[in-house]
């Protein structure tokens, strides 16, 4: 699968972490930085991995900074997209099968790094459901007009 993955200098320490997991796991990843602790602007990275969720560039985005709350806002802004900040797997798996998210996000210092990487592994595997879930998703992109 390709991923987008970008995080702000809250979130690049989990994020490097999590490009190698995925990596390791047979993904091809695109990473779009930050990759110090210098100050950056979370937007910035929310705006470059929506765009290739939305230019279908790649299937899936991951976006990390201090707590998740920030990037969620920021991608959530994009027509198309549908990000969700999670705490554990169940919710990584659920937004999937249920809500159809294409943006994962997550929060680097309120998360440890197994369950940062359980989430992404359940966010990754798990396909959407369809069905009667189709109807809520639609629903959902009807609010963006």
């Amino acid at each position: 699968m390709k991923i987008t993955i970008g995080a702000d200098h809250g979130g690049y320490l989990l994020k490097n972490l999590i490009v190698d997991h995925l990596k390791n796991n047979g993904h091809e990843v695109q990473d779009c930085g930050t990759n110090t602790s210098d100050s950056v602007d979370y937007p910035n990275f929310a705006k470059e991995v929506t765009s290739s969720i939305t230019s279908e560039t790649a299937e899936l985005g991951i976006l990390v900074c201090g707590s998740g709350i920030g990037m969620s806002m920021a991608a959530n802004k994009v027509n198309g997209i549908r990000a969700a900040l999670c705490f554990n797997a169940y919710m990584g798996r659920m937004t999937r099968a249920h809500n159809n998210a294409n943006v994962l996000c997550l929060g680097e210092r309120v998360l440890g790094s197994g369950t940062a990487l359980d989430i992404v592994d359940a966010f990754v595997n798990t396909q959407f459901e369809g069905g009667r879930h189709q109807r809520r998703v639609d629903l959902v992109t009807e609010l963006e007009s």
